[in-house]
């Protein structure tokens, strides 16, 4: 996967990224919105060119106010993102190039306000799913929304993705509509922060192709029938 061409999916005018795009920003408008005074922490994993937090910081009342990370393994797409941020004049914003699956890449930032995990879970196995979502309890602090995504292919993950965040002291907030055609889930920290357990590593990027490619195998496995011996 050319993951700078994928972003070219964006571009293209009321196409389903597009639209997921859309609503991924308005959920991220809301929640710095809502944030209390001072200070917002935003992390973003698996931050591609960053232009879901940075297109809305461009203007945001708050954009002075906030202290982000954005971690990418791609370097034409953290070059991508940092152009815009230094464009927005947005200095408090920090573009890494490395590994976003380790959870040492937080550090000084985490409990964060705000955390993204966008573009993660339909390129990661569900036990992967699952470890992320029990780290979040890392990421976020108490109040602490996580902005989420998932496409709605079968089989059709956002349930459990929603009760995966439930078990870990998470509030759903959000969640859009299935007709949509994406999964975009909000969701509140309710609990308290753990310290970081450094060393951990919460997935392993698979690549949405590859595990489409398995599902598929895995249902013709299933419905192909069996000769007796």
């Amino acid at each position: 996967m050319d993951w700078r061409a994928w972003h070219d999916q964006y571009e293209v005018a009321d196409s389903l990224m597009a639209r997921r795009l859309q609503a991924v920003q308005g959920r991220i408008l809301a929640a710095l919105s809502e944030a209390p005074a001072g200070e917002v922490r935003v992390v973003s994993l698996c931050a591609g060119d960053g232009r879901d937090l940075l297109e809305v910081l461009v203007d945001h009342p708050r954009r002075d106010d906030v202290r982000a990370r954005l971690v990418e393994l791609d370097p034409r797409n953290t070059a991508a993102a940092r152009e815009k941020a230094d464009q927005a004049g947005l200095r408090q914003v920090e573009i890494v190039t490395g590994d976003a699956s380790l959870i040492d890449q937080y550090e000084d930032l985490a409990p964060a306000d705000l955390v993204l995990v966008c573009g993660v879970f339909g390129n990661i196995t569900d036990p992967d799913i699952e470890r992320t979502i029990a780290a979040c309890n890392q990421l976020c602090t108490t109040n602490g929304t996580v902005i989420w995504t998932r496409h709605r292919g079968a089989p059709d993950r956002v349930p459990q993705i929603c009760d995966w965040f439930e078990a870990q002291g998470f509030e759903l907030q959000w969640l859009s509509a299935v007709e949509a055609g994406f999964g975009v889930g909000v969701h509140r920290f309710a609990g308290a922060p753990q310290p970081l357990r450094h060393g951990t590593r919460m997935f392993e990027f698979a690549g949405y192709d590859v595990l489409r490619q398995a599902e598929a195998a895995e249902a013709s496995d299933a419905t192909t029938p069996r000769r007796a011996d």
